[in-house]
């Protein structure tokens, strides 16, 4: 068993081992508490034997860790995995469901600050006015399977933009790319700036007024809205207008889209996490794998 978890590891999680050692290290107590508080349900009451009494868990906390890991990387089927580490593919299901919502729970990491991660907009609002650090936001689209006909809300997914049925997820980025937050996804057919709104960057604003947050086209209701805070491109100008101001705005039009493109880069990264090109599972499921795949991109950017 431990032969295959390493094999595993090195061919398929795309992390480094410290980075393995250290999430197994951060996640083993709340899963054990997990563990603990669902026995504590069953049983109705307290242990009536000493902690380790009993039946072993067929696949150590470790190898959960690993198989979850592959799973969000390249979206291996739970069958093929349970083939990998041994097992029946009832525990990979459940495995992966308990470290799925674990990694969700974890936030984003900080730059220069190990141990504080970011969970919350405000969190990250509060991070950039400390710091002086310019945000980048953007929004992104995943495809999801079409719901059942007959079932209500099914046009919410529909994307006008992309004329499938998508999720929309929200990012915050810093000016080297490193991802600094998402939210919980909103169905496909919801606008980008609906989408902010609904996550509260207004109060965000009003509380924060030194934040500063790079924005494209698709916000300009925030930059009505929050003048010198939300930053959009410059307008276009009138036709009849000097070739100078053409020139001018030009420039800044493409000033800006080199500070905002690396919020872009930062969603190219949760892309390359196969499970993000294209969602197949439960549409429910899909919020919690993307928080998790976005704070283990942040630990990796944070690092290099």
């Amino acid at each position: 068993m431990v032969d295959r978890t390493v094999l595993a590891h090195q061919l398929f999680t795309g992390i480094s081992r410290h980075h393995l050692a250290c999430l197994a290290e951060e996640l083993a107590g709340p899963w054990q508490a997990a563990v603990e508080g669902c026995r504590h349900e069953a049983r109705g009451g307290a242990r009536r034997r000493a902690a380790g009494a009993g039946a072993r868990h067929q696949l150590v906390f470790v190898d959960r860790l690993v198989a979850t890991l592959i799973h969000l990387r390249h979206d291996l089927p739970h069958s093929v995995l349970a083939l990998l580490f041994d097992v029946d593919r009832s525990t990979i299901t459940r495995a992966v469901g308990e470290i799925r919502a674990l990694l969700a729970k974890r936030g984003c990491a900080v730059p220069d600050h190990p141990g504080l991660r970011l969970r919350t907009l405000a969190d990250v609002f509060a991070y950039a006015q400390a710091e002086g650090v310019e945000l980048r936001l953007d929004a992104t689209e995943i495809q999801v399977r079409r719901p059942v006909a007959g079932r209500g809300g099914r046009r919410a997914f529909v994307s006008g933009k992309k004329k499938q049925n998508t999720m929309k997820a929200t990012v915050i980025a810093d000016s080297q790319g490193r991802t600094l937050w998402t939210d919980a996804l909103r169905p496909g057919r919801m606008h980008d700036a609906t989408a902010a709104r609904n996550e509260g960057i207004g109060t965000c604003f009003q509380h924060f007024p030194d934040v500063e947050v790079l924005l494209d086209d698709g916000y300009l209701g925030l930059r009505r809205d929050h003048p010198g805070q939300a930053i959009t491109p410059p307008r276009k100008p009138n036709k009849i207008a000097l070739p100078q101001v053409h020139a001018a705005r030009e420039e800044a039009l493409h000033n800006h889209s080199s500070k905002r493109i690396t919020v872009e880069h930062a969603l190219v990264d949760h892309k390359r996490w196969k499970q993000l090109t294209r969602w197949t599972h439960r549409r429910e499921a899909l919020p919690a794998t993307y928080r998790a795949i976005a704070g283990l991109v942040s630990d990796r950017t944070v690092n290099t």
